[in-house]
């Protein structure tokens, strides 16, 4: 059994998010499919996102569904919101698809964005504040019950008499990463997480953050290299740049109500030929990053599908992700 923690990581892996929102389907069950094509294909892991803002299929059930349907690809969350869920019952959750899965489950993790997941704690009873500290604690919380330990003291959440709960398939539990990349979200993904999930615009940021995160890792003691480096990206395969920044543009506005030039700044989205997107990739890759999880900007799931097969014959899956080969 390989540990995702401990894998040899000689060259960057490549996922893709599913389009779970309900504006891009009208049958759930095609989105099971979506994912066996996508393993056909040789993409390395599939991946589920999480918001109450909007209708779509909740990401646990998600992977629950993937896990009997799938053989080999990684299954994760990208990214889970706890505070939505309670702590012990999503630690079973978990638990479960990890033993469903036979571990194939890596579970990264974020606590949401100011102005615009206010409500979603607020309708989940959970307040907005310490909400960092909060993630922190659920974590260790998930990873005690994993263990059998039957009592917790964080600075949030304390039980001292917690229920015999399902154990983790592997021992530790499965693997946690924290979505994120702020000076915050480095430091503590140096002290405490399994991999780094960030989406920065600037691959030179993306560097200087990898080099920081491991420092903070190897001051408390860990190895570098117990932390899987990994980059959210959206992509979008088209016949020239100038049509992908318009159909950027129309993505954005209709999944955050903002144009592409306001998203661009925070978040690294790359359009255009083939040859174009691999480079960029190529780039994050000599920059450090192990695995790649790409959001297709399509709107529809006939047109994600046609990407599927575009992105994995651009970045010729099952060969190393190098200038070298994308370039081929």
């Amino acid at each position: 059994m390989t540990d995702t923690r401990t894998q040899d990581l000689a060259r960057p892996r490549l996922g893709v998010l599913l389009p779970t929102n309900q504006s891009q389907w009208n049958d759930a069950r095609r989105l099971v499919d979506f994912a066996v094509r996508a393993e056909r294909l040789g993409y390395d892991s599939l991946w589920a996102n999480d918001t109450l803002l909007g209708a779509r299929i909740e990401p646990l059930a998600m992977l629950a569904a993937l896990a009997p349907a799938t053989e080999r690809v990684t299954l994760g969350t990208a990214a889970l919101l706890p505070a939505f869920r309670r702590p012990v019952t999503a630690a079973q959750e978990l638990a479960s698809i990890d033993h469903l899965s036979a571990g194939r489950l890596v579970v990264a993790v974020g606590a949401g964005f100011p102005g615009r997941s206010e409500p979603e704690y607020a309708v989940s009873e959970v307040p907005w504040e310490r909400r960092f500290r909060r993630l922190d604690d659920t974590v260790s919380l998930w990873r005690a019950l994993w263990a059998g330990e039957r009592a917790f003291h964080g600075e949030v959440l304390r039980h001292d008499d917690l229920p015999e709960s399902t154990p983790s398939y592997r021992p530790g539990g499965p693997p946690i990463w924290l979505a994120g990349g702020s000076p915050s979200a480095r430091e503590r993904t140096g002290r405490l997480y399994d991999g780094w999930l960030p989406y920065p615009p600037d691959v030179a940021d993306y560097r200087t953050g990898l080099q920081e995160v491991r420092r903070v890792a190897e001051s408390a003691g860990r190895l570098a290299g117990a932390i899987t480096p990994a980059l959210f990206v959206t992509v979008l395969i088209t016949g020239d740049a100038e049509r992908g920044e318009q159909e950027l543009d129309a993505y954005c506005r209709v999944v955050y109500g903002l144009p592409y030039e306001i998203v661009r700044k925070n978040q690294v989205m790359v359009a255009g030929p083939a040859e174009q997107v691999a480079e960029t990739l190529a780039r994050y890759a000599e920059a450090g990053t192990r695995h790649v999880v790409c959001r297709i900007a399509a709107l529809t799931l006939d047109a994600q599908l046609d990407q599927l097969e575009l992105i994995a014959a651009a970045l010729s899956l099952g060969k190393d992700i190098s200038r070298a080969t994308m370039s081929s």
